[in-house]
């Protein structure tokens, strides 16, 4: 009677029907992976519009700064309210050099050695935090591209499970008895590469992206610092 009643009982093999005919650690699995991989979505998405912002507003900046217009009537547009890295950085490093001037304090060398330490170090610094802002959340998509097949593969082995245990059970090797555990194995499966492939992808092409921005921000601070250190110079030889 159990027999024919597993036998008789009728199987949807629609994506739906799979997901509600699967067994509860497997739905857990589905789960997972369904939540992993809208969270990979809307960090790829969010990243990917930030990584374009910040773009734009770097070419915006850097147009400014190198356009001949005083650095300190750029520092006044952008002290109250520096919304992206390059600007952060900028303000940072003028907020030393005009507290130094208001003080008076750079007709010294060895304070000028120390001003320009000092300049140094909070930009450094002003990038590191930026660049760790905007590092924030990729490292997940790493982590779900190397871990979301083998949460696939835990459900795929225990549907797989489920189904020697319905011919067991049925001691019946039909398509009927094995079909559901093989199939829920199977949508396992797929859902972890679903959830793994576009988050391996997304995460070496936003990694290149933060290594581009990266390399700018750095080469942006270090351009700023030398065309500091030249007005110091400049400002002794006058005096």
């Amino acid at each position: 009677m159990e027999n024919e009643l597993i036998s008789n009982a009728p199987l949807d093999v629609s994506f739906w029907g799979l997901v509600l005919q699967a067994d509860v650690i497997v739905k857990i699995v589905m789960l997972i992976l369904l939540i992993a991989s809208i969270w990979s979505w809307s960090i790829i998405i969010e990243k990917t519009k930030r990584f374009l912002s910040l773009k734009r507003e770097a070419e915006i900046f850097e147009n400014a700064f190198w356009s001949g217009e005083s650095l300190e009537e750029l520092y006044k547009q952008e002290e109250q309210n520096p919304h992206h890295p390059l600007s952060v950085v900028f303000v940072a490093g003028m907020y030393e050099w005009t507290r130094a001037n208001k003080n008076n304090s750079i007709s010294n060398q060895n304070i000028q050695a120390g001003l320009q330490e000092r300049i140094h170090q909070v930009m450094s610094v002003a990038v590191t935090r930026e660049l760790e802002n905007i590092e924030k959340n990729i490292g997940f998509l790493a982590t779900v591209g190397s871990t979301a097949p083998f949460i696939g593969l835990f459900g795929t082995v225990w549907g797989i499970m489920n189904s020697f245990q319905s011919i067991a059970v049925s001691k019946d090797t039909s398509l009927a008895v094995v079909a559901p555990g093989i199939a829920e194995a199977l949508l396992a499966t797929a859902l972890g590469l679903v959830a793994a492939i576009p988050a391996v992808i997304a995460y070496n092409k936003l990694s290149n992206n933060l290594n581009t921005y990266a390399l700018r921000l750095q080469n942006f601070a270090s351009e700023f610092e030398a065309l500091l250190s030249r007005h110091l110079s400049e400002q002794n030889t006058e005096k």
